[in-house]
């Protein structure tokens, strides 16, 4: 089958929907299915793709594309390459990846058609949070993870306390974080911070570390991926995510967990999904958040912070670890401070995901 597989943003950019189609179109490809990739995204990586990525089409090429296909996967839904499909009458199966609306939660223009436009195709989305959001039948289907690379190594010593993943923006809490681990340190309780990633509010976090005294308590480690990263992560205890805005899901939380970190996080939102997961390799769950203050953040990374992690025992049940950890509130920016299609590559699926299928998808998109 011939799928046309629409990913606004791709690598080399760095984010969740970026992972999340690579990991799937790699394995439509392993399936036996011809697979062409069109993204926005203009920067240009090595191409070692399995499959054809085409950058910023014009309408032109981006028609001939949908005539060339049999079904479109939207991973995440983009008007730009959505309209043209439903005009061509093309099979389209939307996976929902983040909210239809803004940081602020409003729905500006393009998310109240994108809105309208969703009883016209097939639906999916990676979390019961954004399926209950979208308002129409959707399926919850999973994130993928790469368990080739993000796995336990028992091996591994875990010197390090608390490691931030993510983009250095305001909406992803990491203020409150630091905050956190100011508190933390008044109350002598030694614990480092790693922070991974980049963004536009990179220079005020430094600054804030500076202010709050933390310089010697955080490390700016850039941006990782891949095998760099799972290294990482294995040599951290608390992979914590103190967002702002509720998250879809959080592929850097699945991650996390399967290299054996103790998972930190919303609540709100998808995040909470992860815990689903379920069997014994994932027992070190992902935490909940309820509501946003600084010191009661430090008090449950507190009661984490030292305890004996659990490590990953073939054939035997962990214990659970889990906290309960508030959520990042908006407005607090200015204070101070085993499923196996072609067999290659194996990914692991959010429990639900296992009925992913490329025929699936355009017998029931038709």
């Amino acid at each position: 089958m011939k799928i046309l597989f629409s990913s606004y943003a791709y690598a080399p950019d760095i984010g969740g929907i970026e992972t999340a189609s690579a990991l799937l179109a790699r394995e439509f490809v392993a399936a036996g299915h011809e697979v062409i990739l069109v993204t926005e995204s203009s920067a240009r990586a090595s191409n070692s793709d399995p499959f054809e990525v085409v950058r910023n089409p014009t309408f032109v090429r981006l028609w001939k594309l949908l005539r060339w296909c049999d079904v479109v996967f939207q991973n995440n839904i983009s008007l730009r390459h959505l309209i043209p499909a439903l005009l061509l009458g093309r099979p389209v199966l939307v996976m929902h990846q983040t909210w239809i609306r803004n940081v602020a939660g409003k729905d500006a223009w393009n998310d109240q058609i994108k809105r309208a436009l969703l009883p016209r195709v097939k639906n999916a989305a990676v979390s019961q949070a954004l399926s209950n959001d979208i308002e129409v039948a959707a399926e919850v289907i999973g994130n993928p993870y790469d368990d080739r690379i993000f796995k336990n190594n028992p091996n591994a010593p875990r010197e390090r306390e608390l490691l931030y993943v993510g983009r250095l923006v305001s909406d992803k809490g990491v203020d409150v974080l630091l905050r956190a681990l100011r508190i933390l340190k008044q109350q002598d309780i030694s614990a480092h911070l790693t922070i991974i990633g980049r963004g536009p509010e990179e220079t005020n976090v430094r600054v804030m570390v500076r202010k709050l005294g933390l310089d010697q308590a955080v490390t700016f480690a850039g941006e990782k991926t891949g095998e760099e990263l799972a290294e990482i992560m294995n040599h951290h205890q608390i992979i914590v995510i103190p967002s702002r805005w509720p998250e879809p899901f959080g592929i850097v939380a699945l991650e996390g967990i399967a290299c054996g970190c103790v998972a930190v996080g919303s609540e709100d939102g998808g995040l909470s999904d992860a815990k689903l997961l379920g069997d014994s390799r994932f027992d070190n769950a992902v935490a909940r958040i309820e509501v946003a203050a600084d010191d009661q953040v430090s008090q449950y990374l507190r009661d984490l912070v030292g305890a004996p992690q659990p490590r990953e025992v073939p054939g035997r049940k962990r214990g659970r670890l889990r906290a309960v950890v508030p959520a990042a509130k908006r407005g607090d920016e200015n204070r101070p401070g085993e499923l196996r299609p072609g067999g290659n590559p194996k990914l692991r699926f959010h429990p639900g995901s296992l009925r992913v299928s490329c025929r699936g998808i355009a017998r029931d998109t038709v």
